[in-house]
């Protein structure tokens, strides 16, 4: 009798072990999916423009990027700062009527119309060809302090892959004809594209006074790739303000990115002739 009790403890013990070992194993799972979710949630965040993807925390999530660097942009643009260049020369705008806007896609961050070869500037005797344009809401570069309801990126690239941007901004006041033109292509879905195929006229949406700002500063947006050309044209063109609601509704509430420090940068000032 004390024998079979015995063995009775014994089997007893022996499934308690495996129930045990069991569980064990199977919380050890449960913690390892776990932390492999997380790990997994951590890598696929996307930055954006507020919360924890905002700008601020751009560096953590775009470990590759200049988004640290030493010449970043937008910055406040400061009249009583800024150098008189007489040496600098007017940009050469080649814009053309005849060249065509490919697409209107929604990234998600910005509305970005996308053109078809044929539009150009020259600077120094270096041609940048037009790749696409872009908006932000309200403006990310501030003059005096001031930000615009809207500015507008016009990005070129070299055939060396220098990059310059002419920036225009947007004040509130006349309907512009051009952007009913761009708008008549919205709304479009985040992520989506629309083919457009249809000729533009860019030089409607610059001002006709071409003074400038010029400095040295990166993308605005991750990687934030330094060696960016700045051309920002201090007189800023009028659109309506249900012009600005319409892009408004498509685009991430405040798409611009803060003032980046200066950091010993000077801004060139160029007067028209």
């Amino acid at each position: 009798m004390r024998n079979k009790n015995t063995l009775l403890v014994l089997i007893s013990l022996t499934i308690f072990s495996c129930k045990n070992n069991t569980e064990t194993t199977t919380l050890n799972t449960s913690i390892i999916e776990n932390k492999q979710e997380l790990v997994s949630q951590k890598e696929s965040k996307h930055w954006t423009y507020e919360g924890e993807t905002g700008p601020e925390h751009w560096v953590e999530i775009e470990k590759q990027s200049d988004c640290d660097g030493k010449q970043q942009s937008p910055i406040n643009i400061i009249d009583v700062d800024v150098e008189d260049d007489n040496s600098l020369k007017p940009i050469t705008i080649f814009y053309s009527s005849n060249v065509k806007v490919h697409d209107v896609t929604n990234n998600g961050h910005s509305i970005q119309y996308n053109f078809e070869k044929g539009d150009y500037i020259t600077i120094n005797d270096e041609k940048h060809e037009l790749k696409q344009i872009h908006f932000h809401e309200a403006s990310e570069h501030t003059i005096n302090g001031i930000r615009y309801p809207l500015e507008m990126h016009l990005v070129h690239v070299s055939k060396n892959n220098k990059i310059t941007v002419l920036a225009v901004m947007a004040k509130e006041g006349e309907s512009s004809e051009p952007f009913n033109f761009l708008e008549n292509y919205l709304p479009v879905k985040n992520g989506q594209t629309k083919q457009i195929n249809t000729n533009f006229d860019l030089n409607l949406n610059l001002p006709k006074n071409k003074e400038y700002y010029m400095y040295g500063g990166s993308l605005t947006t991750p990687p934030c790739t330094e060696g960016v050309s700045w051309y920002i044209f201090k007189t800023p063109i009028t659109i309506s303000l249900n012009q600005v609601k319409q892009l408004q509704k498509l685009m991430p509430l405040n798409n611009y990115r803060n003032e980046q420090p200066m950091n010993g940068r000077v801004v060139k000032h160029y007067i028209p002739h």
